[in-house]
């Protein structure tokens, strides 16, 4: 699949952004990079291989992945406000934002 220059400015018009002619042509050619690439990957036999959501996800992921919850102490609240530039009573004062 070819892609071409109407096309990856379609992209960037929808994506407001504005290219000027060497950019165009560089987009132009890692835009077909990618089309190629996704060409290739499709040639690849994946029968019989169980889907992922991540590529390192193997049968013991959860023993790397997830922790087990505890509790531990936090950040005393005068550390942690020592360096706000407006602090409150006991809590980060910040410009409402509306």
């Amino acid at each position: 699949m070819a892609i071409t220059r109407a096309e990856v400015l379609k992209i960037a018009e929808l994506a407001k952004l504005h290219f000027n002619e060497s950019e165009l042509d560089a987009f132009t050619a890692q835009f077909q990079h990618i089309l190629d690439y996704i060409e290739k990957l499709k040639e690849i036999n994946v029968e019989g291989i169980e889907p992922t959501s991540h590529v390192s996800l193997a049968g013991d992921c959860e023993k790397h992945v997830v922790r087990e919850d505890e509790t531990r102490p936090s950040l005393p609240l005068e550390e942690a406000l020592v360096n706000a530039p407006d602090r409150g009573d006991g809590h980060f004062r910040v410009p409402k934002v509306i």
